[in-house]
C-alpha cells in the first residue's frame, strides 16, 4: 500500500457519512459506499470500514466541535437496513501490511477517544442508536459513545466475534471498554467475546452491554425523545455560532518534505529522519474572544494545532521508514505565551476551550506516535507553554548552552506557563511534568515557581527540563552521534522501549487500550493462525475454518 494517504477532507468529499442537523441535535449516519475503499482489492460491504471511512469520521467529529458548537447531542446510527456496522473490513485487514494494520487501529482508537471525550470536553453527548447487526469494530464505535440504545428484534445484536471468527482481538479498545468502562462481569465478558452471534435484547441490557433496549416499533421515537432529554439536561450554552475549518495550506515537495504556513517538515530518508520546524506567531494575540472568533481557523493557536496534527499523521502513515522525528522551534516565546494566555484566561468561552482541548489531543498524538523523538532547543527557539510540552513528550532533548560563534539569535530559553501544570494531561491523566518527575513532586513545584521566567540552559538543566545542555564545541558532534546511533537500532526494539518508558505512573482505560493494542498487534497480528495462508483472516468468508497451530506460547 504505497499511495499517499491524505488526512484532509471535508463534507463535500464524504462518501461514507452524512450529518443532518436539527437544532441542538445532530443525526450522524454511517452509510458506507461499498465501492469507496481507500485501496483496491476489497468492497466495504455491510457498513464495514477501512482507514478512509475513519478519516471521514475524524473530520466529522472535529467539525462538530468547531463548526457546530450549538450541538449538544450526536446520534450515531446506520444509514442501511438490518446492519449497524460490521466492523473493520476483513479483506482489507487480510491484505494490508502489518504496519498499516497497526497504524490504522491506532488512528481509529484516537478517533474513538475523541468522540468518547466530547461530552466532558465539549458538552456534546454521543448516543449510539443500534438497529441491526453491530459487530466487532461496529460495537467498538458504539462502546465509545456515551449511551447505547439497542432495538429489540431478531436481527439486532451486539458482538465482539474476533476471537472465534478471526483468531485476533478487538483492535479498538473493545475488551477494555467492556470491562473497564461498562463494568461487564468477567465471566459474562468471557462468554460474550467467545460467541459469533453476539447478544440481543434484554440480555444485552442485563449484562450492561447496552444502556437501553427498545421495542422496534418505538425505537425511532424513543431515540429522538432520549436525544431531546439529554440536550435539555445539558449545561452547554444555547445559540453558539461556530467557525469554518478551511482547508490547510500545505505543499508536498518531490522529496516528500511538507510546507505549511507555520510548520515545515524536512525529510532525510537516507538518515531515516524527519525534522519538524514549528514557527512562532507573526503577530500579536487577539485582544479578546470576539477577535479570536473573528480570526476563525486562521488564528495562530488553532492553525498551528491543525498543521502539526496533519504533519504527525502524514509521517505515521506515509513515511514509515523514517524512524526519528526531530522537533525544533523558532520565534518569539513571549508572543506564544500571549496567544496561549488569551485561551487560558477565557477557557469558559467555547472556542477558547475547543482550541485548548485540541492541543491536548495533538500532544497526545505525539505521545502515542511510534517514532524515536528528540527536541532541539536552539537559539531563537520558542518552547513556551504548549510548545514546551513537546520537550517532555519526546524521548530526549538537547539545549544550546551560552553563545554560539556566528549565531546572533536570542539565547535558547524555555518558558513555562500555567498550562504546563494541568491543561494538557497525558493518557495516564498526569501532566507531562508529573510523569517526568514521578515520585518527585518537589521537582514539579520547583518548576511551577518559575512560571513566566525565560529559563536559559543552566536553569533548565538544574530544574530537569532537558536531557543535555551543550556548548558550541560539543553541540554538533553530540547531536549527530545520537541521531546516527538511534537510526542504527532495531525499529521494533525502539517501539517497544519507547512505549514502555513514556507512560510512567497510573494506568487508565486509555493507557490500557493503547498498551494492549501495541502488545497484541505486534504479536497476534503476526502469527500464522491469523495472517498465515491458512489463517482465519485469509479464510474468512470461504466457509472453511482457519487452520491453527494449537501450541500455547
Amino acid at each position: 500500500m504505497s499511495k499517499v494517504i491524505d488526512f484532509q477532507t471535508d463534507p463535500s468529499k464524504y462518501r461514507h457519512w452524512r450529518v443532518e442537523y436539527d437544532g441542538d441535535v445532530a443525526n450522524l449516519y454511517m452509510d458506507v459506499d461499498e465501492k469507496g475503499g481507500l485501496f483496491d482489492g476489497y468492497e466495504l460491504k455491510l457498513n464495514s470500514y477501512d482507514l478512509g471511512v475513519d478519516i471521514e469520521l475524524a473530520d466529522v467529529v472535529q467539525r462538530m466541535r468547531f463548526e457546530h458548537p450549538e450541538v449538544k447531542v450526536v446520534v450515531m446510527q446506520s444509514g442501511k437496513d438490518k446492519v449497524f456496522c460490521a466492523g473493520a473490513n476483513i479483506r482489507m485487514l487480510g491484505g494490508a501490511s502489518h504496519a498499516h494494520k497497526v497504524n490504522f487501529c491506532k488512528f481509529t482508537n484516537e478517533t474513538r477517544n475523541t468522540f468518547e471525550a466530547a461530552e466532558a470536553d465539549s458538552g456534546q453527548k454521543y448516543i449510539a442508536a443500534v438497529r441491526g447487526a453491530c459487530a466487532g469494530g461496529g460495537y467498538e464505535l458504539a462502546l465509545a459513545c456515551n449511551y447505547i440504545m439497542l432495538t429489540n428484534d431478531s436481527s439486532s445484536s451486539v458482538a465482539l466475534p474476533e476471537v472465534p471468527l478471526l483468531a485476533v482481538l478487538p483492535g479498538t479498545g473493545g475488551l477494555t471498554r467492556v470491562t473497564d468502562k461498562r463494568k461487564v462481569r468477567r465471566d459474562r465478558a468471557d462468554v460474550f467475546c467467545s460467541i459469533e452471534e453476539g447478544v440481543r435484547g434484554d440480555r444485552a441490557k442485563e449484562w450492561k452491554l447496552v444502556d437501553e433496549v427498545v421495542a422496534n416499533s418505538k425505537f425511532d421515537d424513543t431515540v429522538k425523545e432520549r436525544a431531546r432529554e439529554f440536550a435539555a439536561a445539558s449545561n452547554k450554552p444555547d445559540g453558539l455560532t461556530g467557525i469554518e475549518l478551511k482547508p490547510l495550506d500545505r505543499k508536498i515537495a518531490k522529496d516528500g518534505s511538507l510546507t505549511y504556513s507555520l510548520v515545515e517538515v524536512t525529510l532525510d530518508r537516507d538518515a531515516g529522519k524527519a525534522t519538524i520546524l514549528i514557527k512562532g506567531p507573526e503577530g500579536d494575540a487577539p485582544a479578546d474572544t470576539d477577535a479570536l472568533q473573528a480570526e476563525g481557523c486562521n488564528g495562530y493557536m488553532l492553525r498551528l494545532a491543525r498543521e502539526l496534527d496533519d504533519a504527525i499523521l502524514h509521517l505515521r502513515l506515509n513515511e514509515r521508514q523514517v524512524g526519528l522525528v526531530v522537533f525544533t522551534t523558532q520565534g518569539d516565546g513571549e508572543r506564544v505565551a500571549a496567544h496561549e494566555k488569551l485561551l487560558l484566561d477565557n477557557a469558559d468561552h467555547w472556542l477558547a476551550n475547543e482550541i485548548l482541548q485540541y492541543w491536548k489531543r495533538v500532544l497526545k498524538r505525539i505521545d502515542l506516535t511510534s517514532r524515536s523523538m528528540v527536541a532541539l532547543v536552539e537559539h531563537g527557539s520558542c518552547y513556551t507553554g504548549m510548545l514546551a510540552e513537546i520537550l517532555w513528550a519526546v524521548d530526549r532533548s538537547y539545549m544550546m548552552l551560552d553563545e554560539f560563534e556566528g549565531d546572533n539569535r536570542p539565547l535558547a530559553a524555555i518558558t513555562l506557563t500555567e498550562s504546563n501544570f494541568g491543561t494538557y494531561p497525558m493518557s495516564n491523566d498526569l501532566t507531562r511534568l508529573e510523569t517526568r518527575f514521578l515520585g518527585e513532586p518537589e521537582a514539579v513545584a520547583a518548576a511551577k515557581d518559575k512560571i513566566g521566567e525565560p529559563l536559559e540552559a543552566d536553569d533548565a538543566d538544574e530544574l530537569g527540563l532537558v536531557t543535555y545542555i551543550l556548548d558550541d564545541i560539543d553541540w554538533e558532534d553530540e547531536v549527530r552521534i545520537f541521531m546516527e546511533e538511534r537510526a542504527s537500532f532495531s525499529p521494533d526494539a525502539m517501539t517497544g522501549m519507547e512505549a514502555n518508558l513514556r507512560f510512567a505512573g497510573p494506568e487508565t482505560m486509555e493507557t490500557r487500550i493503547f498498551g494492549r493494542l501495541t502488545a497484541w498487534q505486534n504479536w497476534i497480528f503476526q502469527r500464522p493462525n491469523a495472517v498465515g495462508k491458512d489463517g482465519a483472516l485469509q479464510r474468512y468468508g470461504s466457509g472453511v475454518r482457519g487452520e491453527y497451530n494449537m501450541e500455547r506460547v
